[in-house]
């Protein structure tokens, strides 16, 4: 392994991280709600338990990957019930997985505590895991200051050293710091000066200094490891601004319940990640959706890139181009682009000559045939990490059978922001919850 980074440089660089991720004042009461282990449900082995506002941020992305993995492998037994040891490998390989991804090509930065002020003992923190579930916290809290300042660095060359440091020390991430000290070990492993070009607005907290909320930058940093602010794809061109998005097909997914009130849109990356599991975003916290049903998701179609590509020509979504934006559209597809034969195409998808071209008019003309491969019938899971938004304060998965309808009509229901947020990749899509009630966002 690589040496410690020095004391100096470690101070300087980690300064401008905090200042990043908190602004120029660290509040006392929010960081206290930021002050927690990965501590899995006594209810449900793999699920982890968010406390308080806020730290959903990195818990329901590192929540992500552990299901991912969990998706991703054969299992001969229940997947429902995994031993201890197995769990902390799987809450290793997910933050390994999310380090990889925000790796900035320098090392591997893994923030932990000084060795001789680390937090309680193995036999403190399992008290305060058993306290905790009932409610109430028997660890005494370090305030921010003094956290800060025991903060050290190790640097490493691979991700396997990465996992080792990890597996020497699981109870560090189990413990009062471990999603802080994970959270930092991200930033740091990105880089300041990628951090810097990413973020829209360095100068807004990447954590919010009243309620404590991560901002969408942080939330993409750890589902992609692109710390951008927008979910669409790519960067787009608005009003002679450039403002950045997710640059590829991502491991796993986000769905955003304000998309259908058009605050926000989620591209394809995200839509249709590589497997069935997606990050769901409420106002004001974040949750994850899941399946086995591998054929939910797939690599992108020569039909979804030609859709993208067209809608990347068409920022206010209206399902339209400009005539004259047709030549660009095919060259960038690496359709034939002659402009004798772009005049051609002109006439025959605008007839009317009305200066446009219909989406649905290019798509038959070009990808006439389009094989849907998505069942219409599947089985979901839903995680919600705070005990108060769970039925019996029990953190567990939720199982429902989802339906895709025949008809493409969706129907909008302020009282189900579960099913709004859903149809926001699935349209027709109904869902019947086996425990009788619709599983809470918030």
């Amino acid at each position: 392994m690589a040496a410690n980074v020095s004391e100096n440089e470690t101070s300087e660089e980690l300064k401008e991280i905090i200042k990043l991720m908190w602004g120029n004042n660290v509040k006392e009461d929010v960081f206290q709600r930021w002050t927690q282990g990965f501590h899995f449900s006594a209810d449900e082995p793999t699920a982890l338990v968010q406390w308080e506002g806020g730290p959903c941020a990195v818990l329901a992305p590192v929540q992500a990957f552990i299901i991912k993995s969990l998706v991703s492998e054969t299992w001969t037994s229940n997947w429902r019930e995994v031993e201890a040891e197995r769990v902390n490998r799987l809450l290793i390989r997910a933050a390994c997985e999310i380090l990889c991804q925000a790796y900035g090509g320098q090392k591997y930065r893994l923030v932990h505590m000084n060795d001789q002020e680390q937090s309680p003992n193995s036999e403190a923190a399992d008290q305060n895991v058993n306290s905790t579930e009932t409610g109430v916290t028997s660890e005494p809290r370090l305030d921010h200051t003094y956290f800060h300042s025991q903060l050290r660095v190790h640097s490493v060359d691979s991700s396997d050293e990465v996992e080792a440091f990890y597996l020497e020390r699981i109870q560090m991430l189990r413990e009062t710091f471990g999603v802080l000290l994970f959270l930092y070990s991200v930033m740091y492993t990105k880089g300041l000066e990628q951090l810097n070009t990413e973020v829209t607005d360095v100068g807004e907290p990447m954590i919010d200094g009243e309620y404590g909320y991560g901002s969408q930058c942080l939330i993409n940093l750890m589902i992609t490891g692109r710390a951008v602010a927008h979910v669409w794809n790519h960067d787009q061109d608005v009003g002679g601004l450039k403002l950045r998005g997710i640059d590829k097909q991502s491991a796993v997914g986000f769905l955003a319940l304000l998309e259908h009130l058009r605050y926000c849109e989620v591209g394809s990356f995200l839509k249709n990640p590589m497997n069935p599991v997606w990050v769901l975003g409420s106002e004001t916290h974040l949750t994850v959706l899941f399946s086995f049903e591998k054929q939910l998701v797939s690599a992108e179609t020569p039909t979804e890139v030609a859709r993208r590509v067209f809608k990347s020509f068409d920022p206010e979504g209206n399902n339209f181009i400009s005539s004259d934006l047709l030549q660009d559209v095919l060259s960038m597809l690496s359709l034939v682009s002659d402009p004798e034969y772009v005049e051609i195409m002109k006439k025959k998808l605008d007839p009317d000559n009305l200066g446009i071209i219909l989406l649905s008019a290019f798509m038959d003309e070009f990808f006439p045939e389009e094989t849907i491969s998505v069942p219409d019938t599947f089985t979901l899971f839903h995680y919600n990490g705070l005990p108060r938004s769970c039925p019996n304060n029990k953190v567990v998965y939720h199982e429902g059978s989802a339906v895709l309808l025949e008809c493409n009509m969706k129907c909008v229901l302020d009282s189900n922001p579960m099913l709004t947020c859903l149809q926001t990749k699935w349209p027709s899509i109904e869902v019947r919850w086996l425990s009788g009630s619709t599983p809470s966002l918030n």
